[in-house]
């Protein structure tokens, strides 16, 4: 049968065929590379960033899998540059759009994460060539990470001397202070330790004992229930009656060293997420929960209903907040929350040196307005989740010398579980990522947090 042939001068109309729908998994994998480099070169927190519904269309399984990507190249974001140092001879090429994330979130995966090695790198593969700048180095994104695969082992047991650095993964800011403050040994202990998946702690209404029996966990010396296997928060027993919350044990302790009693009207400043509003909401003293946000109150707001407690929930900064004086007050201060790194990762990436002298101003000011809230005879409790003495001794030694109203209600070992070691000469509170160790790294350690108890003279 003959064809026809097309008129002389005459171009055939191209076919444009449909392209093939991207592979499974690549669109967590370019959005875990998107919100990495929005952490590292931009500066933003990964919360921040995950809050953001806009940046991501992915359904509940794949976001958890791109935070989790995020995570774990933060966490080890040392070692990763330090392994893909050794299968790039040249650096990283300039101009290469996303590479250097595609990169390392793609190793995070191979080192870190239960990922298929093939997988990874073919995923990886993908996201370079869908990025014009990255298209032309493809097939050094495939070469790199088969050797980081190939080289897993001895990458993961540190056999190159670049890769043995205790401090590997923190920036050298952090490890010279953390090295100053407390010593080569206890510093190296921490920096490693941050290296670990966080425990998950959760305080109880009532029966810590009764309680870990149900939901799979331990009762810790401090009263708060470590869970020993992960599951869904709200698949729990207990969890939809409000019969606990989520708080790691060493933010637990505030609350509880208030001492409140049923009937005190205490204010909990700086309230958001509401773990500590509870606490003592559930003591029965007369809350309110301050805070300048307003979403992060909504949040403490539901938490609140499902948990049956009564709170005042006010938006407002604490600096200018005018109020009857309180039997009590809780200050949890921002901080540069350097003892809570091994939780969230992005602060040793987001922080800087110079963010800790600009929040110990802030935090003087809280302090005083904290002091002016009490009752002659009042209880304050000054926490921070940091490791930094500008944030939290150095902030009450200051305080006592400007206020001889206030003295300082020294704090037993009693108080805090009989660990005597988390308490300073002077009395404080001082827990540590090393504090309460275990052979499994996801049953040890503490937040990192100062907690100093003080009262206004009579």
């Amino acid at each position: 049968m003959n064809q026809k042939k097309a008129a002389p001068g005459v171009q055939k109309r191209p076919r444009f065929e449909t392209p093939p729908p991207p592979p499974p998994g690549l669109a967590a994998r370019q959005a875990a590379a998107a919100a990495f480099a929005d952490v590292v070169a931009n500066g933003r927190s990964l919360d921040e960033r995950f809050a953001a519904d806009s940046h991501f269309s992915l359904d509940v399984r794949d976001r958890a899998l791109a935070r989790s990507i995020v995570v774990a190249s933060l966490r080890r974001l040392g070692t990763i540059r330090a392994a893909l140092a050794r299968f790039l001879e040249r650096g990283l090429p300039k101009k290469a759009g996303s590479l250097e994330y595609i990169l390392t979130t793609s190793a995070a995966q191979i080192l870190f994460l239960d990922v298929p090695d093939h997988a990874a790198v073919d995923l990886a593969v993908h996201a370079a060539r869908a990025d014009q700048r990255s298209a032309p180095f493809a097939s050094l994104v495939n070469a790199v990470l088969r050797n980081i695969a190939r080289e897993k082992d001895s990458i993961l047991a540190g056999e190159d001397p670049s890769l043995a650095d205790p401090f590997l993964d923190m920036p050298l800011w952090l490890a010279a202070r953390w090295r100053k403050s407390y010593g080569e040994d206890v510093a190296a202990r921490m920096a490693l330790m941050m290296r670990h998946e966080p425990t998950l702690d959760l305080s109880v209404r009532s029966d810590a004992e009764q309680w870990a029996e149900k939901i799979g966990g331990i009762v810790l010396p401090t009263g708060s229930v470590r869970l020993v296997n992960r599951a869904g928060i709200d698949e729990l027993p207990g969890y939809a009656d409000g019969q606990w919350w989520v708080q790691d044990a060493a933010a637990a302790l505030p609350a509880r060293l208030l001492n409140v009693k049923p009937g005190e009207r205490v204010a909990d400043l700086c309230a958001a997420p509401g773990g500590k509003s509870a606490q003592l909401a559930a003591a029965g003293a007369e809350v309110i929960a301050l805070d300048k946000s307003a979403e992060r109150l909504r949040r403490l707001a539901v938490n609140f209903e499902r948990l049956k407690l009564p709170v005042d929930i006010a938006v407002g900064d604490a600096l200018t907040y005018e109020a009857q004086p309180f039997d009590a007050v809780l200050l949890d201060a921002p901080c540069s929350a350097t003892g809570t790194i091994r939780r969230h990762p992005d602060v040793a990436w987001v922080k800087r040196a110079s963010d800790i002298a600009a929040l110990a101003l802030v935090q003087a000011k809280m302090l005083e307005r904290a002091c002016g809230m009490l009752k002659p005879g009042g209880r304050l409790v000054y926490c921070t989740c940091s490791l930094e003495a500008e944030e939290g001794p150095a902030q009450i030694a200051a305080l006592l010398r400007r206020n001889p109203d206030m003295v300082r209600a020294p704090i037993s070992a009693d108080e805090v579980g009989g660990l005597d070691e988390c308490l300073t000469s002077e009395g404080d509170v001082r827990t540590m990522p090393i504090h309460l160790p275990d052979h499994d790294p996801r049953l040890a350690g503490l937040d990192g947090f100062f907690i100093a108890r003080l009262e206004r003279k009579k």
